[in-house]
């Protein structure tokens, strides 16, 4: 058997699902260099990995709404994995980091003693890298859902863009790192959506508070010609109705 011909592991798909979120849908192919960092990682061919996470793209609920239908012939193991990270991705993007670090140690996130030296008890240095690194997985998979443009503005500065909560990281653990719980948005138009005095309808429109539409704050020019628009719509992983609503709810018209 040639070597991008063997099967799959459990271990090499947890891999390649994470860099499937974190990457945007049009960047899965076999010249983009972290494709084939993971290629050397695990052993196989840019090719080979570069498939795989266009076979993952088959069963993306938002990719399918739009006609986009990903490579066709998976595996059990495949569909296993997706189902699985999507149901608990906090655990998932823990065990996967886990992988990553027993495959290739240099790429650890964080150096433990780096917290030791500051006096933190070992639990407290595990927590410490646990939401650092859940915070940017996050933070990568939000923007490149969206094509890291902000989902107001059309911005595409990355330096200026924030992945957002619809419902508050606080308020919702389970959905911490859902990605239908997220949006792109820049930094002060975030500001504004957390403040509930800006906020996106079901039907992704974008909706802004009077206390921002009139000239007397000076902030109209950067507020008041979005009221109404629809927002930039990401290519995949689209705000989930239920989060929208639960916003709405906070919106002060």
């Amino acid at each position: 058997m040639k070597k991008e011909q063997k099967l799959w592991t459990r271990d090499e798909l947890m891999l390649a699902i994470q860099l499937y979120c974190r990457l945007p849908f049009g960047r899965l192919h076999s010249r983009n260099p972290e494709i084939i960092a993971l290629a050397e990682v695990i052993g196989r061919t840019a090719n080979s990995v570069a498939f795989k996470l266009n076979n993952f793209a088959s069963f993306d609920p938002s990719l399918q709404a739009r006609g986009i239908k990903g490579a066709q012939n998976t595996s059990k193991l495949d569909r296993q994995i997706w189902d699985e990270f999507f149901s608990n991705i906090e655990s998932a993007v823990e065990e996967s980091s886990r992988i990553l670090t027993d495959l290739s140690p240099e790429k650890k996130i964080i150096a433990l003693d780096a917290f030791d030296e500051h006096g933190k008890s070992g639990e407290e240095v595990e927590r410490t890298i646990k939401v650092r690194v859940n915070q940017n997985f996050f933070r990568q998979m939000i923007l490149a859902s969206y094509n890291y443009k902000c989902c107001i503005t059309g911005i595409e500065i990355p330096e200026l863009l924030v992945a957002g909560h619809i419902v508050p990281w606080k308020s919702d653990q389970a959905n911490r790192l859902n990605p239908h719980n997220g949006i792109c948005i820049n930094a002060l138009h975030d500001r504004a959506f957390e403040a509930g005095l800006l906020t996106i309808t079901p039907d992704y429109l974008i909706q802004v508070s009077n206390k921002l539409k009139t000239s007397k704050t000076g902030s109209s020019d950067f507020f008041a010609k979005y009221h109404g628009k629809p927002m930039h719509e990401p290519s995949r992983f689209l705000p989930d109705a239920v989060f929208l609503k639960a916003h709405n709810q906070r919106f002060i018209p």
